[in-house]
C-alpha cells in the first residue's frame, strides 16, 4: 500500500503470503456439528464458497454464514471464489431449511448473504425477505445481518430488503473508486453507494467492507472511509485480499497488522460505530458484536 496516489499496475504474481496470514485447519465437535447441519439442509455458505480464512474459527463457535439463491452468481468479480455463471431456478423452499437450520443451530446472531441473481426480474429479493420472515418465525430472538447485493441500484428491490427490517444491513464496497471497474466489473462504486444511502434513508444500520493488497493507496483508502461516512455507514470491516485461484486477481501487497491497527483508529475518529481491521477480517467476522 503506497502512501501517494500513483497509479499501480495489476501483475500476476504475487509477495510470499506471510507468518500471520497462516491460519490453522477446521477441527473440533462444533465445526462437525455445523457442517453436518449445513450438508443436511442441503445450504449453501460462503465461508465455503468463498474460502473463508476464518471458518475454522466461525463454525468451531457454532455460527456460519449462509448464502441463499444458490451458489452460482450471474457476475464475474475478479476477486471472488464463488462460480459465476448461469444459476438454476430459485428455491422456493430454501428459506424454511435456512430457518430450520438456525433454529437446529440456535444461532444467536444470523448472517444471511447471496450470490447476485441479475437473471431474477427481482433480483431474488422476495426469497431474501421470506428467509428473513422464516428465521423470525422460528427463532423469534435471533438477530440478523444481511450482507446485499447491489440489487442494480433499483429502489424499490433495496426497500424490499429495508421492508423486513434486519437488525443489519451489510453491502460492500470492496475496493477504493480506481480500482472498481477491474476488481468488481459489473458493479459501480458510486451505485453501491446509493444503495447504502437509500438503506440508511430507510432507518437501517448499515455496513460496508473493503480489501486491501490490490494496489490502492492509503489515501484512496481514507477518500473511501470518507465517502462511507457520507452516506453515514455506521459500520466498516476492513480485510486483506486473498488470491482465491491463479485466474483471479493477484495481490499486490500482504498489508502488515500494525497497519490495519492505524486505519482503525483512523476510521473510529472518522465517525464509524464499529471497526474490524485485520488481515483475516471478512465482512461476517464478529458480526455478533456489531448489533447496538
Amino acid at each position: 500500500m503506497s502512501d501517494n496516489n500513483t497509479s499501480e499496475t495489476i501483475v500476476t504474481s504475487q509477495p510470499r503470503k506471510p507468518n500471520w496470514l497462516r491460519v490453522k485447519l477446521p477441527t473440533g465437535e462444533n465445526y462437525l456439528k455445523v457442517r453436518e447441519t449445513v450438508e443436511h439442509n442441503k445450504l449453501h455458505t460462503i465461508c465455503q464458497s468463498g474460502n473463508c480464512p476464518n471458518m475454522g474459527e466461525c463454525w468451531g463457535a457454532g455460527t456460519a454464514t449462509f448464502m441463499i439463491l444458490g451458489n452460482i452468481c450471474t457476475r464475474s468479480c475478479q476477486f471472488c471464489a464463488v462460480a459465476t455463471g448461469r444459476p438454476l431456478a430459485a428455491d422456493l423452499k430454501e428459506p424454511e431449511r435456512v430457518a430450520d437450520a438456525v433454529l437446529l443451530m440456535k444461532v444467536k446472531h444470523c448472517v444471511i448473504t447471496s450470490v447476485d441473481r441479475d437473471d431474477l426480474k427481482d433480483g431474488g429479493t422476495a426469497i431474501w425477505a421470506e428467509t428473513i420472515r422464516a428465521i423470525r418465525r422460528k427463532s423469534p430472538g435471533t438477530t440478523l445481518e444481511t450482507l446485499i447485493p447491489d440489487f442494480k441500484g433499483e429502489a424499490e428491490l433495496v426497500a424490499v430488503i429495508a421492508e423486513v427490517h434486519p437488525e443489519i444491513v451489510s453491502h460492500n464496497l470492496e475496493t477504493v473508486r480506481r480500482l472498481t471497474k477491474l476488481v468488481r466489473v459489473q458493479a459501480k462504486y458510486d451505485r453501491s453507494l446509493d444503495v447504502l444511502r437509500m438503506l440508511k434513508e430507510a432507518g437501517m444500520k448499515t455496513k460496508s467492507g473493503i480489501m486491501l493488497g490490490l494496489g490502492e493507496t492509503k489515501e484512496e483508502i481514507l477518500e473511501t472511509m470518507d465517502d462511507l461516512r457520507k452516506v453515514n455507514v455506521d459500520i466498516l470491516t476492513i480485510g486483506q485480499y486473498l488470491q482465491p485461484t491463479p485466474e483471479h486477481i493477484a495481490v499486490q501487497e500482504f498489508i502488515h497488522p500494525d497497519i490495519f491497527a492505524e486505519l482503525k483508529e483512523i476510521a473510529l475518529a472518522k465517525g464509524f460505530r464499529y471497526v474490524e481491521s485485520g488481515p483475516l477480517v471478512r465482512s461476517s467476522y464478529h458480526a455478533e458484536k456489531h448489533i447496538f
